[in-house]
């Protein structure tokens, strides 16, 4: 649609059975442990600083308990992993966060083989790492989770990518939430995802927006770290200088 070549398409689950050994060998190194501890209560105890009843089992019972959420049983649904890091840190991203989940329901590509699933904190510095990535770039908005994201790879001597920030594109009036977009297409309050009303690529295109003007209207922006809002006028003004050179005009006299 764009004309974009990529090198290669991947998907997270190709690498599941890799971050399951990585996962358990954090737990292992005691540097992770499994948690049963209500949702709610988690995460009022994150807000207070305050550590798990579980946060210094042994290795074995973790270790049990993880068999338990690989094998999707009753107690297993009751638990997740969390790492191991520092409950005081000023940085609330460094509060034991959660990296594993046990949910056992059908995946889209992998269908019922796992019971268990990464979080993307978790599953994205390895990633990364593993499929050689010499540069992430994140928008501002992740800032908080580098110290994470390095953290992990530094606990499983892991090649670090660097991170390069860009802010988010922003448009005045415009809801860019994928989430919330996805909850119109859902309710079919719009044709779909080219309803030429949706800031979507495709809807855009579907308006008039040429793929040059989109892509000169990129390009100018750059990779600022500065949060702006942008006005849909200046994206349509390069559509505009894409458009004047070839747009076919007629002149007409009214009698």
């Amino acid at each position: 649609m764009l004309g974009v070549e990529y090198d290669r398409f991947t998907h997270t689950s190709d690498h599941f059975d890799t971050l399951i050994n990585y996962c358990k060998i954090l737990i292992e190194k005691g540097l992770a442990y499994c948690d049963d501890t209500e949702p709610e209560e988690m995460k009022r105890q994150r807000e207070q600083r305050q550590e798990s009843v579980n946060r210094n089992n042994s290795v074995e019972k973790n270790l049990k308990l993880w068999s338990d959420m690989l094998a999707g049983n009753e107690q297993g649904q009751k638990c997740c992993v969390r790492l191991k890091i520092n409950m005081n840190s000023n940085n609330g991203c460094m509060r034991d966060p959660t990296i594993y989940r046990c949910k056992p329901e059908e995946h889209v590509r992998t269908g019922n083989k796992y019971k268990v699933y990464p979080t993307y904190d978790f599953a994205c510095p390895i990633v990364d790492s593993i499929e050689e990535v010499t540069h992430a770039l994140r928008t501002t908005e992740y800032h908080d989770r580098d110290e994470q994201y390095y953290w992990i790879l530094d606990a499983l001597g892991l090649r670090k990518p660097f991170i390069y920030e860009y802010a988010r594109l922003n448009m005045q009036y415009t809801v860019l939430s994928k989430r919330k977009l996805t909850w119109f297409v859902n309710t079919h309050m719009v044709d779909g995802w080219d309803d030429p009303r949706l800031p979507t690529v495709r809807g855009i295109l579907r308006r008039g927006m040429t793929v040059e003007g989109l892509r000169q209207f990129i390009v100018a922006q750059g990779s600022s770290k500065s949060v702006v809002l942008m006005d849909w006028d200046k994206i349509w003004a390069f559509n505009k200088k894409q458009i004047d050179p070839v747009a076919p005009r007629f002149t007409a006299l009214l009698k």
